[in-house]
């Protein structure tokens, strides 16, 4: 396959983007198995939790963001390969994250602290496989202090910059942005934090990587 092709350029911005997520999930379990305490949230003590949303917010998200990503993907396959090495990006930098911030579960107890090396091996290829989303019985390892910064709100919110200069594109997503985010809140999936520090870091990504940072004339 010729490397300067769109669909070599496409697979090979997905390899890249797969490669970030694998290290952020790594840095995930890492994270997991520290004892951590729970924080205060103003935001949260006011919003209730909504079990049928936290049951199915995955499913939202895959709604609100993959038709779109597979659109932007098939008409403008140079916006798609940056956005997705940008998603990759924000993948590390999340990874980076949940390691230095060291936050305790959102809602319940600290199920997973302590985790030993095999238990975090087996929990890895659980997560990097399909069916990880799974809420039955046998469900696999949910993670609960992959925390700061959101994913939801960064992935969403990332593909929204990316197809802001489509009018058609841009108010279905951003409708799917703010659908994703309130069911963060009603999941209680994140701190408040989390999704401010999304907002923080995926802009300024996006403003580097896409060269929309102005300097300050004198």
């Amino acid at each position: 396959m010729n490397v300067s092709s769109p669909a070599a350029r496409v697979v090979a911005s997905l390899v890249f983007r797969f490669g970030c997520y694998a290290v952020m999930v790594w840095l995930a379990l890492w994270a997991e198995a520290r004892p951590a305490p729970q924080l205060p949230d103003l935001v949260l003590a006011h919003v209730p939790y909504v079990p049928w949303v936290d049951r199915y917010n995955y499913l939202l998200w895959l709604v609100a963001y993959v038709p779109i990503a597979v659109w932007l993907a098939w008409r403008h396959v140079d916006t798609f390969v940056r956005y997705t090495v940008s998603a990759g990006l924000v993948a590390l930098l999340r990874g980076l994250c949940i390691v230095v911030t060291g936050l305790g579960p959102v809602r319940g107890g600290d199920l997973h602290a302590g985790m030993d090396a095999d238990a975090r091996w087996q929990a890895f290829l659980h997560l990097m496989t399909p069916g990880f989303f799974d809420p039955g019985e046998g469900a696999r390892v949910y993670l609960t202090k992959d925390l700061f910064f959101s994913g939801h709100t960064a992935t969403t919110l990332l593909l929204l910059l990316y197809v802001w200069r489509w009018p058609a594109l841009r108010w279905p997503m951003l409708l799917s942005h703010v659908l994703v985010v309130l069911s963060v809140f009603f999941a209680h999936l994140h701190y408040t934090i989390d999704v401010i520090g999304a907002y923080a870091v995926v802009l300024a990504l996006y403003a580097v990587r896409e060269g929309r940072l102005q300097p300050t004339r004198a």
